[in-house]
């Protein structure tokens, strides 16, 4: 927490700490106190925050703010951390891409000290705050955060004020396969859709409805419909509240997500780090 302190200084530290801190607060904090000391950064040096896994932008609209940028230049500077190879994005990378795009070789940049998992905190509120943003990606900054600060949902869903249902079926959409996150993705299915689909256990079937829905332009009640067939009960996790208060539980504890299900209980985790963490958790040593 020291460090923390020295770097941000004790105004951004209490934004840091207060669950109604967004990304425009930050942002529009810093560059008051900061915009004198606005420095111009050439483009080369800089990359995005790695901890964003948002890699798709309109197009169209960076566009548009390039050619505003030729015209007025960057009114805003953007926020940047220093890094073993120039810079990181701690806010405004729209900008920083349709500068490249309007011709500039610069950037004016202020230039502030933010930890790993500072930065980290950013990319999941950009994500959970801005409504153009995709829910899978929301969903690998949850999880993210969740393994690194070794945070419960529930501690989660308080700091940022977020439901804990809202939380869970974010989770939900990466046990979905690959293919069908790159569906959601790329607004092919709707997160009403991909909810449908994480309640079924079968990847093939998973996959082979997803397509159905494209091809046929199924709304979600008539998945709902179809996943109420008889024949389709099976592939359905019939949990009752007591197995979902176990899995919550569950969850809780060790901090990753947990499913019950045919008599059986699954716990995901992200490597063998986190594996062993888990190993610990539950009190399980090999060592004689």
């Amino acid at each position: 927490m020291e460090t923390k302190k020295k770097a941000l200084g004790k105004g951004l530290e209490e934004l840091f700490s207060n669950s109604s801190f967004t990304i425009d607060t930050l942002e529009d904090t810093i560059v008051k106190k900061e915009r004198n000391n606005a420095t111009e950064i050439e483009l080369s040096q800089i990359r995005s925050n790695p901890y964003q896994p948002r890699k798709v932008f309109d197009e169209e609209a960076l566009n548009e703010l390039a050619d505003s940028i030729k015209v007025y230049g960057v009114v805003e500077p953007v926020i940047l951390k220093k890094s073993v190879k120039g810079y990181e994005i701690v806010a405004g990378e729209r900008r920083c891409k349709a500068s490249k795009i309007a011709g500039l070789t610069t950037v004016p940049a202020i230039i502030k000290d933010f930890t790993d998992e500072e930065m980290m905190e950013i990319a999941l509120l950009e994500n959970i705050q801005r409504e153009d943003l995709n829910p899978v990606d929301t969903a690998i900054s949850i999880s993210n955060i969740l393994q690194v600060k070794d945070m419960t949902q529930e501690e989660f869903s308080k700091k940022f004020g977020k439901s804990r249902s809202y939380i869970t079926n974010l989770l939900g959409l990466l046990n979905l396969p690959k293919s069908v996150q790159e569906l959601v993705k790329n607004g092919k299915l709707s997160m009403s859709h991909a909810r449908c689909l994480s309640k079924i256990d079968d990847e093939e079937k998973v996959i082979n409805l997803a397509n159905k829905i494209i091809k046929e332009n199924l709304n979600v009640r008539d998945v709902e419909k179809m996943l109420s067939k008889k024949d389709d009960k099976k592939v359905i996790k019939e949990k009752n509240e007591k197995f979902r208060m176990y899995e919550d539980a569950f969850s809780d504890t060790i901090g990753n997500k947990v499913r019950i299900s045919n008599k059986k209980i699954e716990i995901s985790y992200n490597s063998m780090q986190d594996l062993n963490r888990i190993m610990e958790i539950l009190n399980i040593n090999f060592n004689d």
